[in-house]
């Protein structure tokens, strides 16, 4: 991977990656006017958890027409978008409007209050607007894989990160306001509640048992071999059988690692012909673009936890009624799901699916 860092006139944070050299002549753009975060944390006392307040986010740029694409590579000096053109495959900049950075102090209120800290970083995967995540070379998508473990190291470094969470959200239906293939990574002051819920189990079946927890259930899945959709030397893709979502899609690494930066070459390769996989067949099953939030648990940033097992989830979103889930009352209301479709049916669908791949 080679990697080169800028500093916009802004001065945010510019960047680019490349499996070749980075063109060294490229300058970074500034796309506007930077919107100081002015976030801050208000405690949730009935559900021990953090809220986020990021009013100034109302302001961002939504779903824009395609000429004034602000992640395509800039081509006219007098109107730059967020990246340069030129020789590089993945491009990671500070977001413009970001919900975390803030050093404003948070209000006085009748619950405890903190400063919104951390960070949110913007990876644009591709130069192409017209390409997907899954529809991507191998290659291209291990070097995003290798971004995202590069990102984990640079920002777990940072004393106000606690948790590093990149993420997809793809489709309008899942709140997307551009259409350029491209991921987020936030860099919480704090470890998010479904990350800590994860842990936890994970620490106290380690703890009972001397095992890992996803461990136990890949090597259980792998036996049943009735969810797999891709059983790789070094990597697993499965509909998991506790799965909430129709089409819900697991990917992790055999080995049990904490983070993306202790993956090993052939490892996240492995992890990217599975992710290829996963994202191919769900596009492939209904013949158009599946809206996704696709998420990487790993380990927070500070202590030892040797229980901590890095996955991936891929939770389609795609709202066709009679077809996928709505989230409703118990959903919403009681955090209980009500599932209308079995992992197992939704595996078979997957795995009958043929795709082409690397």
């Amino acid at each position: 991977m080679h990697r080169r860092a800028l500093t916009k006139p802004d001065g945010r944070s510019l960047v680019l990656y490349g499996r070749e050299p980075v063109d060294e002549h490229i300058e970074a753009p500034a796309a506007g006017a930077v919107t100081a975060a002015s976030s801050h944390l208000r405690w949730h006392p009935l559900r021990g958890e953090w809220v986020v307040y990021a009013g100034h986010r109302q302001h961002r740029t939504f779903l824009p027409p395609a000429e004034w694409n602000p992640l395509a590579p800039s081509t006219d000096p007098a109107h730059p978008t967020e990246v340069p053109g030129g020789r590089w495959d993945v491009a990671v900049f500070d977001n413009l409007f970001s919900a975390l950075g803030s050093t404003v102090p948070p209000p006085q209120e009748i619950v405890a209050t903190a400063p919104g800290l951390g960070t949110t970083e913007v990876v644009v995967f591709t130069q192409d607007p017209k390409a997907s995540l899954g529809s991507l070379a191998l290659d291209h998508i291990a070097l995003i894989i290798e971004v995202w473990a590069d990102r984990t190291r640079v920002l777990a470094a940072r004393e106000d990160v606690a948790y590093v969470l990149p993420f997809e959200n793809r489709g309008v239906e899942v709140g997307v306001t551009l259409h350029h293939p491209h991921g987020q990574i936030y860099a919480y002051p704090f470890v998010p509640p479904v990350a800590e819920r994860q842990l936890e189990l994970q620490r106290s079946h380690h703890q009972s048992r001397g095992t890992g927890l996803l461990a136990d259930l890949i090597a259980a899945e792998r036996a049943a071999d009735q969810r797999t959709l891709h059983v790789g030397e070094r990597a697993l893709a499965w509909v998991p059988v506790c799965a909430r979502w129709a089409y819900e899609i697991w990917i992790a690494p055999l080995r049990q690692v904490a983070t993306l930066a202790e993956l090993e070459p052939e490892e996240r390769r492995d992890f990217a012909r599975a992710l290829q996989i996963a994202l191919r067949k769900l596009d492939r099953l209904w013949q158009r673009p599946m809206p996704y939030v696709l998420a990487i648990y790993q380990a927070p940033t500070r202590g030892v936890h040797p229980y901590a097992h890095l996955h991936l989830e891929i939770l389609p979103w795609l709202r066709m009624p009679g077809r996928i889930k709505y989230l409703a009352g118990s959903e919403v209301a009681a955090g209980t799901f009500t599932a209308d479709t079995l992992p197992e049916a939704k595996a078979e669908e997957l795995r009958a699916v043929e795709i082409s791949h690397d």
